[in-house]
């Protein structure tokens, strides 16, 4: 009877063996195909943009301003503009996010006014960056009745700040907290805890955030539609319109001319490269972290 029972079992276990092995099967053949999906559109967009893209790429490219329409000419307004203001931007959002990851990982972890921060910044990093553009545009640009480089730099600082939070904060959280405290056993301020052990070990998930939310905003261009605007001419100065790269691609890929379009290629594949360079150092600081 006991035998009986036993081979009874056994047959149950591999049935169900047998019936986790082909889910397990159906599981992977399907994620396969969703990854085979996934790079196909990916390779096909890269491919595109690098066969059309280098075709606009020369000398002239970098050195001459957007031209009229059948003429010749560059995109070197549009990419020092861009370089500009995400530059500026990163320098002023960088600051604001790490401080305030700091406060919401070391100082106030469950009070009131983290969860607060993390509500709101929760809404901006989720807020479509069309919306950023409108609120700049109506607290800058309508009172000073002026588009500007300024509100530009303002409103991909408001993107950045929020993705650099959530970094900062994540990789902190993930420092063990025997660090922490044989820092304070050793009589070490809090500060100094902070400075010198819990953001150094963090240093490299913290710096791949920054590159993350840079890469973010180097192609948005609803916010410098309502910010920036665009600038025909080469300018250094922030209180005017100033050209940037996703903007220029924008009108010159709807344009019906021919050296347009091929500028707007130029600028995909130049900001495409650049994007890529910057998920890829994002990529290698995470691997020498880990």
């Amino acid at each position: 009877m006991s035998a009986v029972m036993h081979t009874a079992a056994q047959a149950a276990r591999l049935a169900k063996f047998s019936q986790r092995k082909r889910t397990n099967q159906i599981a992977l053949v399907l994620s396969l195909v969703a990854m085979v999906f996934g790079l196909f559109w990916l390779f096909w967009i890269l491919w595109e943009t690098v066969r059309l893209g280098i075709g606009g790429i020369s000398l002239a490219t970098f050195t001459e301003m957007t031209p009229a329409p059948n003429e010749p000419g560059g995109i070197a307004n549009a990419i020092y503009g861009s370089f500009l203001m995400v530059l500026l931007s990163t320098f002023v959002g960088t600051p604001i996010g790490i401080m305030a990851g700091i406060y919401l990982a070391e100082y106030n972890t469950k009070g009131p006014l983290a969860s607060l921060t993390r509500f709101v910044n929760d809404i901006l990093l989720s807020a479509p960056s069309i919306v950023i553009g409108l609120f700049v545009y109506a607290v800058v640009v309508s009172r000073f009745h002026s588009f500007s480089g300024w509100a530009g730099v303002m409103a991909l600082a408001l993107i950045v700040i929020p993705v650099v939070i959530r970094t900062t904060e994540n990789m902190l959280q993930l420092i063990p907290p025997g660090l922490r405290e044989a820092a304070y056993a050793l009589g070490a301020p809090k500060w100094k805890v902070i400075t010198s052990i819990t953001l150094r070990a963090a240093r490299s998930g913290v710096v791949t955030g920054i590159l993350l939310a840079v890469a973010r905003i180097a192609g948005e261009t609803a916010p410098l539609l309502f910010t920036a605007l665009s600038n025909q001419f080469w300018t250094s100065n922030l209180n005017q319109p100033m050209a940037s790269l996703p903007v220029t691609i924008f009108k010159f890929a709807m344009s019906p001319y021919e050296n347009w379009q091929q500028l707007a290629w130029a600028g995909v594949f130049i900001i495409t490269v650049a994007v890529l360079g910057l998920n890829i150092l994002a990529r290698v600081l995470t691997r020498k972290q880990d």
